[in-house]
Formats: structure tokens, C-alpha cells, sequence
């Protein structure tokens, strides 16, 4: 029997490498492991350029040239009178996407092939002209109206684009037109509330704004922002009804209106033990008819994104004296009537603003459910005297749910 010698393996290796390193370098698609080029030829230009244009932007397309070592095609062009932006596209392709633009008119786009050796070609000055930028297109949907303790806006974005929603009104300190909330979204659908004004006429504006800088014109109006009040807890009672869920651990439900949101201090929310073929509810008077606004939920803290703490859910309502039991599932839908009750409103708690998986979450996902989530209650629903929360799943996919507080808003009636 033969040996053989380290020596020899190695020697065997390192030729082998130097093959493969040598049969990648030579293949095409593996051109930019190539050193950097020191031929310094100004490379030919790029031709039969044709334009596409669209919403805020254009396509490009084009001949590349024949130049041997051509690395890319690069753009340069002004998007408003003070931004410059340039966008790069492989010699792999022919094509290269320019947009950001402000407005519907011409604009020259400076076009240049560069080589390895970072020599540019002549110039090649083309005229684009956008069609109207998506952020105007998503401003003249908006629409203000007022809602309770502040204004609601709505809109579409059915291209779904990414931009943020900008509300101003006058600054109670500096008493000038300010920011006071900014609303990031790429939904099909803009619906939502800014809330914390008096119930007085006040100047409200709106403008979009995108990833590119462009700012879109601003609407002032002005409205009364309707009145609502902080549910008073202390009216609070709880109306137990066959359907509702096991409680226990001594986490009995007036906790949820005793204005605790910690898991220290005293009694501390509520907790069920359900089995699996029974709703996770709870049902309880508010005192009085009110026309609910919106609510703030304090999911338990030491749960964060886990256990029982409810991630999808409905609330139900009752405009009866004495409300008799139902069956009453989460996720109907709003305006379902069942018995004595009817849906006000399906929610998802929202998801992690850290965007990390649960399980994964961090202090920032923790200060957000401690802070309170608050969650709008449709305009139309009817005013109600008793509330049902009836939560479909948790966080944990777990049998059982629990929650540190609940408090209401809205206008008496």
C-alpha cells in the first residue's frame, strides 16, 4: 500500500484551488472580482434611449455600448430645484429607473457609461416628463372632518407607496402652525384620529410629504372637535352573564377599571381560566349611555407579545337596561347583531414596533405596551350602556387571556 504525504496533499490542494480560482475569474457573470481596470479608453455612449414615464418618475431603456470593460450607466438629474440624485443600473441591464420627481413637467436627465476604471463617456442629456407624483395624487383624497376630542383624516393610496401623513395646528406654547402629529403609512386605505383638543372651532391643516423630500400643498379648515369625556370607572359594574369566561388567580374583573396598570401595587387585572370550548369574554356596565370615541387597552406587561394577552378581539354593545346572554363570537362583523348585542368593533393589538418576531421583542415593544394602545371605535356605532370583550386569540395561541386595564371614551347621551 501507497502513502501519501502531507506534502503532497498539500501541494495537491493548492493546485486545486488555483484551478478554481481560475475557472471563476474567466466566467462572465463574475466580472466584478476582476482587479480594477487601468485601461483609461473614455468608453462609447449608450443609445436608442427611450423613455417610459409614470407617477413621478420614468424608465429608461437603451443600447449599451460595445465598450470591452464597461462597469455601469449612471443618471444624474435634479428632482426639485435643490435636490440632485443619482441612480446606477449594472451593464448587466438595460434599463434604469429615474424618480423622486416633484411635479409633472421636463426634466433633463444626464446620462454616462463608466468602466471599471472609472472613465465616463460623453454625455447624453434626455428630457423626462412624470406624470403627477404619487404624494399629490394621495393629497387630494384626504379629507378632514371633526371626531371626538379631534379631527379624523381619510384617504387611499391605492398605489401604496410609502408617505407620511402630516397634521398641523397652532402650538398651545409658540402659537403658531406646527406639527403636532405625523402619520406613516403604505395602505390602500387612510383612516384614523388625532385626538386631545377642546371641543372649540380651531385651524387644522394636512399635507403629505414622501421618501424623497417633496412636500405636497397644505389644507387648512377650520372644525369643532366633538365633545368626549373619560368614561367615569367609577360607575363601572360587573354584569356577569352565562357565556363569560372562568376568572381566576384572584384577578377578578373590577380590576380592569381600578386604574392600575402595573402587576405591582395591589389588585392587579384580569385573568381567565377557560377551557377550550369556551369564549374568552367578559361583560360589564359603563353606568350610562354613552357614544363611545375610542379605548386604551394595558395588556399585562410581564406577557409582552405572549401568553394571554389578546391579539385579535371584538367589542360588543348593548343599548338594553338588562342585556340577556348571547352567543357573541370574536371577529363578527361591525354591525352583527346578536340578541341584545351588536359588534362595535373587530381590533388586532399591533404587532411589535420593533418589527422582531414575539418571543423576540425588546424594551422599546416593552414601553409600548406599558405607555397603553389606543384603538378607535367606529363613528357610527350606536351609543351603548353595557360593553362585551370577547378576545378570538392571544398572543400565545393559548386557552386562557388576561389584561391590566381598559379605559373608554365618549360623549355622554
Amino acid at each position: 500500500m501507497k502513502y501519501i504525504s502531507t506534502r503532497h496533499i498539500q501541494t495537491l490542494l493548492c493546485l486545486l484551488g488555483a484551478s478554481i480560482t481560475c475557472l471563476l475569474s474567466c466566467q462572465k457573470g463574475n466580472k466584478y472580482i476582476f482587479p480594477d481596470s487601468t485601461d483609461k479608453t473614455k468608453p462609447g455612449i449608450v443609445t436608442n434611449v427611450k423613455i417610459k414615464n409614470f407617477n413621478g418618475g420614468a424608465i429608461l431603456t437603451y443600447t449599451l455600448p460595445s465598450t470591452e470593460n464597461l462597469l455601469y450607466v449612471e443618471a444624474d438629474y435634479k428632482i426639485n430645484d435643490k435636490t440632485v440624485r443619482q441612480t446606477k443600473s449594472s451593464y448587466f441591464l438595460d434599463t434604469l429607473r429615474v424618480e423622486g420627481f416633484q411635479k409633472s413637467q421636463d426634466y433633463t436627465v444626464t446620462l454616462h457609461a463608466v468602466t471599471r476604471a472609472n472613465v465616463q463617456s460623453d454625455p447624453v442629456v434626455v428630457t423626462v416628463h412624470p406624470d403627477t407624483p404619487y404624494y399629490q395624487l394621495i393629497r387630494k383624497s384626504l379629507t378632514i372632518s371633526p371626531d371626538f376630542g379631534g379631527i379624523n383624516i381619510q384617504g387611499r393610496d391605492h398605489y401604496l407607496r410609502s408617505v407620511a401623513v402630516n397634521m398641523v395646528a397652532i402650538d398651545p406654547v409658540t402659537k403658531k402652525f406646527d406639527i403636532q402629529d405625523q402619520h406613516f403609512t403604505n395602505a390602500d386605505t387612510i383612516d384614523y384620529s388625532v385626538r386631545g383638543y377642546a371641543s372649540a372651532p380651531a385651524k387644522f391643516g394636512i399635507y403629505i410629504s414622501d421618501q424623497f423630500g417633496n412636500v405636497s400643498d397644505t389644507s387648512i379648515v377650520t372644525l369643532t372637535p366633538l365633545f368626549e369625556e373619560l368614561l367615569d370607572k367609577s360607575k363601572f359594574f360587573t354584569y356577569l352573564t352565562p357565556s363569560d369566561a372562568t376568572i381566576g388567580y384572584g384577578w377578578e374583573l373590577p380590576n380592569l377599571w381600578n386604574g392600575l396598570t402595573t402587576e405591582t401595587g395591589g389588585s392587579i387585572g384580569w385573568h381567565t381560566t377557560a377551557p377550550p370550548n369556551k369564549l374568552l369574554q367578559c361583560t360589564f356596565g359603563v353606568g350610562a349611555l354613552y357614544k363611545l370615541s375610542h379605548f386604551v387597552m394595558w395588556a399585562r406587561p410581564s406577557a409582552s407579545y405572549g401568553y394571554g394577552n389578546p391579539r385579535d378581539f371584538t367589542i360588543w354593545g348593548s343599548t338594553k337596561d338588562n342585556p340577556a346572554d348571547a352567543v357573541t363570537p370574536g371577529g363578527s362583523a361591525v354591525g352583527t347583531v346578536s340578541g341584545d348585542w351588536v359588534v362595535l368593533g373587530n381590533y388586532h393589538f399591533p404587532n411589535p414596533p420593533s418589527g422582531l418576531l414575539p418571543g423576540q421583542t425588546n424594551a422599546a415593544d416593552a414601553a409600548f405596551i406599558d405607555a397603553g394602545v389606543s384603538f378607535d371605535v367606529p363613528f357610527n356605532s350606536p351609543a351603548v350602556k353595557y360593553i362585551r370583550l370577547d378576545v378570538k386569540d392571544t398572543w400565545g395561541g393559548v386557552y386562557y387571556t388576561h389584561l391590566m386595564e381598559l379605559s373608554f371614551y365618549g360623549s355622554p347621551q
